[in-house]
């Protein structure tokens, strides 16, 4: 059981820059957090690109949750989102989000966009809680199951309302949802 010091412990993490020695942590908590995760090769590609970002969330030197993005002329583009199963819902996926927020600007890049699967609420849900919305819907989008992907938004200036109902999973596992982080 964990006590309040201990969860208050835990709402304190490090995000850094994702490096190769954290590829077997990143794999484990890929492996645990998804029916169909990435590859290491599937992460060194994307790594390998100019526009690729790896970043990890750290705490007494574990580390608790990895997000990837892509950086666009206006946009963040989240490719893979997950949280270690033991530290979801002690804001480690709320920092990581703050952390992407903090990275808009009114001159450059002004929202941040990913998809998730209809079938992961648990994902959807925490970006709500977030600022996210969804936006759009692509069909048939997952090759495995030729689940539908949700398109969520979040843009630093315009926080309207849903757009369209949620459903649920993607890249984006179950994670870190609290009702204290929103």
């Amino acid at each position: 059981m964990t006590t309040e010091k201990t969860k208050s412990e835990l709402q304190k993490v490090q995000i850094r820059w994702l490096i190769r020695r954290d590829m077997a942590n990143v794999l484990a908590i890929e492996n645990n957090s998804f029916e169909h995760p990435w590859s290491e090769e599937d992460f060194l590609t994307c790594l390998r690109q100019r526009n690729c970002i790896g970043m990890v969330a750290e705490h007494d030197q574990q580390i608790v949750g990895f997000m990837i993005y892509e950086l666009h002329k206006t946009n963040l583009r989240v490719l893979n989102f997950a949280v270690d199963q033991d530290n979801r819902r002690n804001r480690v996926g709320y920092q990581m989000v703050q952390r992407l927020i903090d990275k808009l600007s009114q001159q450059r890049r002004k929202e941040i966009v990913l998809e998730t699967r209809e079938s992961n609420l648990e994902a959807q849900l925490f970006f709500q809680k977030q600022g996210f919305r969804a936006v759009s819907v692509m069909r048939n989008h997952y090759e495995d199951t030729e689940e539908d992907a949700y398109i969520l938004k979040y843009n630093l200036f315009n926080h309207e309302s849903w757009i369209l109902p949620f459903s649920s999973e993607s890249r984006i596992s179950e994670v870190d949802i609290d009702a204290d982080a929103a």
